[in-house]
């Protein structure tokens, strides 16, 4: 073999090597920790690797400005331990401002209560109409919705509730709340403010979750409605206060376990018993029940009646109109508490 045409042979190789280089999947594997994050300013090359929202990627070409993940210069290396978005981001990011310069990489949360983060660098659009510069962010903890698909997370609801009684268990909670999609339903600001008013008056009932059941004992006999014509097959003193909202009443206890399709009207300690059956009632009376107001709880809030209907809805007989200030005040006071927990603004109408 002469002299070039050992080189042209060395040259092809070399080239060979750079194609597949430059290639992608020739020789990317997934990185078991997150690689540099990713730079809008940064020019990358094929083969460069860098990480954006929790992934590692490699770029298959030249670029600059193609956030990973939304474009097809990027190819996905899957799922990445720190760096970038770290898995123990506690969603605690500040509130979108129109007109505020934003570096692609911002977390911001909008005034539905959503995350977005900046793909590309902007002067403050709009998150929502701006979809090339915004992305929806997704978090692990703080405000977001647990992995359950409750808008409240576990260490936001210990936060609310840290001297309960271990009766009153997270799961409970939540395992009642699948019965009622439409309670606190999706990550919205709305779905928030619910959650909040609902727990609010829950803590206001019952001392933080501290009681299960009524300790006004005196009331029980006054709870059975005799002219019911299902009567009360448990006695004339079973149907006291119990559960997160106190559910009383032997009619309550028959409607409730009517919709709940449990024997409450002849075993009401099954709500003082089970917490997930406790949480029902309560998720139950909040959806379904007018009380002494106009409208049910759920309906106050995800109609804009405001905070103050809720309260009519649950005890307005005794402590709207000027019956009780003292009480509402408490209600509202940790409904104010609860929705600030949440990232979210109480809204108006608080008052009964």
């Amino acid at each position: 073999m002469s002299r070039i045409r050992a080189l042209t042979a060395t040259l092809a190789v070399a080239v060979v090597g750079v194609i597949a280089f430059l290639l992608p999947g020739s020789t990317a594997q997934a990185a078991q920790s997150c690689d540099t994050p990713w730079n809008s300013a940064t020019v990358y090359w094929g083969g460069d690797t860098a990480s954006h929202n929790g992934r590692n990627y490699t770029a298959q070409w030249w670029t600059q400005n193609e956030a990973p993940g939304t474009a097809s210069v990027w190819t996905d290396n899957g799922p990445c331990d720190g760096g970038g978005n770290p898995p123990s981001d506690d969603c605690d990011h500040p509130s979108w401002v129109a007109g505020t310069w934003y570096p692609a990489g911002s977390i911001v949360r909008y005034s539905d209560g959503n995350l977005y983060i900046a793909e590309h660098d902007n002067p403050g659009y709009d998150p929502v109409i701006s979809t090339w510069y915004w992305n929806p962010y997704q978090c692990d903890g703080g405000g977001d919705p647990d992995p359950s698909g409750f808008v409240v997370t576990e260490s936001q609801f210990q936060q609310m509730f840290p001297n309960r009684n271990p009766f009153y268990t997270y799961s409970g909670l939540v395992t009642a709340a699948q019965s009622f999609p439409a309670f606190a339903a999706g990550g919205t600001t709305v779905a928030k403010q619910e959650a909040a008013a609902f727990l609010a008056n829950v803590s206001h009932e019952t001392g933080g979750l501290v009681h299960i059941v009524e300790q006004n004992q005196a009331n029980y006999p006054h709870y059975c409605d005799t002219t019911q014509p299902y009567g009360c097959p448990a006695g004339n003193d079973a149907y006291y206060g119990r559960g997160p909202i106190q559910l009383s009443w032997n009619f309550n206890y028959n409607a409730a376990g009517n919709a709940l399709g449990l024997p409450l009207l002849t075993n009401p300690w099954l709500v003082e018993q089970d917490s997930a059956v406790a949480w029902k009632t309560a998720i139950w009376y909040w959806m379904t029940q007018s009380g002494p107001g106009s409208m049910t709880a759920h309906n106050a809030m995800v109609g804009g009646h405001g905070f103050g209907e809720t309260i009519r809805a649950i005890n307005g007989a005794l402590e709207c109109d000027g019956g009780n200030p003292g009480q509402v005040q408490s209600r509202v006071t940790k409904y104010q508490s609860f929705t600030s927990l949440l990232g979210v603004a109480p809204g108006g109408n608080l008052y009964c």
